[in-house]
């Protein structure tokens, strides 16, 4: 009896060790398994695309709803080699264009600004560190292997996308199913239904929001004269996916191009950026935002510096859908349901209407 007594706080103790070790592997496990968590958002924001587009191909026609995803995904991906091969030559010259007037742009604004010595130093520091046929070679295999792996994960979140915009109540219920509980079951179904409407709203929103800056970013660079309009357009489009830090990165190529047509290029293409920034702000992204979700601006900025500084360009891209859904799940299951506390949840008005 006495041993059985002495051995018993020595099972309890390593019954918490184990655990402990547990749920540290766990958490090890998850954090190096990040990358593949925002995969999977990336291909959950796809799906969320193509479920909106194809409801409305479902009502109008006879075909279900699966093969209006289907159907919806083929039509996406000829439309895009459409107009890849429609203005892919112009896009391709104004790029390469683009590319080569950089440092062009970049070395004139060093001397306009008296700074070409450290120019010089920095491009020396450079040389030293990469001279020689094995340092080139290895810049162009670590770039050719970036790009690779990135576009392994588009193909890879596009064809993620469509499995789960096909089949996406298997995918729900599998996760519900985790949960402990009917009752607790219950409130994470239906949070995963309203973060899906947020979601939805928010993506529509700023898909809207990036073709109408994109248009006037064009519009406005082609008046003024810039080169490589086009190309800088479409990454002023593609930066706005990113709010706040997008935009002010797409900016910056744009006035370096702008240099090379001197001083007063380069003042008009700033008044433009501030000028469609200021409409995006003040004007389109509030009457967009009347059927989308509005995100507190501060939260905003801290969240995708945060995901940017921790998980990298690909936290960054993902940062605010990942904003989206918390800031819905925050809202409802813990500020309503938890502290008893009412409050507006984003997405909730859809299925009201």
């Amino acid at each position: 009896m006495s041993a059985d007594h002495d051995h018993t706080p020595l099972a309890a103790f390593a019954r918490r060790v184990l655990v402990a070790i547990a749920l540290a592997a766990l958490a090890f496990l998850l954090w190096r398994a990040v990358d593949i968590l925002f995969l999977v958002l990336g291909g959950v924001v796809a799906a969320v695309l193509l479920r909106a587009c194809a409801e409305p191909v479902a009502r109008r026609t006879p075909l279900s709803d699966r093969q209006a995803v289907v159907a919806t995904a083929i039509v996406i991906v000829l439309v895009l080699v459409l107009v890849g091969w429609l203005v892919g030559a112009q896009l391709s010259a104004q790029i390469s264009d683009l590319l080569d007037r950089l440092p062009q742009a970049w070395q004139g604004l060093q001397d306009r600004l008296g700074v070409g010595a450290l120019g010089e130093w920095l491009r020396g520091q450079a040389g030293a560190a990469g001279s020689g046929t094995g340092g080139v070679l290895a810049s162009l295999v670590g770039y050719a292997t970036t790009l690779g792996g990135a576009l392994a994960n588009l193909i890879l979140v596009l064809i993620g996308g469509v499995f789960f915009a096909i089949r996406p109540d298997l995918y729900r219920e599998g996760l519900v199913k985790l949960v402990p509980g009917e009752a607790a079951r219950a409130r994470v179904a239906d949070t995963l239904d309203t973060c899906g409407r947020a979601l939805r709203a928010w993506l529509l929103g700023q898909l809207v929001s990036m073709a109408i800056v994109g248009a006037l970013t064009w519009l406005g660079l082609w008046l003024i004269g810039v080169p490589a309009a086009f190309a800088l357009a479409l990454l002023a489009s593609l930066a706005e996916f990113v709010p706040m830090v997008g935009p002010v990165a797409a900016t910056v190529p744009a006035l370096l191009l702008a240099l090379t047509q001197g001083w007063g290029t380069a003042l008009w293409t700033l008044a433009l950026y501030l000028a469609v920034q200021q409409a995006e702000s003040n004007l389109i992204t509030p009457l967009v935002q009347r059927e989308a979700v509005e995100l507190p601006p501060a939260l905003t900025l801290f969240g995708v510096v945060a995901f940017g500084v921790v998980f990298g360009p690909l936290g960054l891209v993902l940062a605010v859908p990942a904003l989206v859904v918390a800031y819905v799940a925050v809202k409802k299951l813990w500020v309503r349901d938890t502290l008893g506390e009412p409050t507006p949840v984003p997405g909730e008005d859809d299925a009201r209407s």
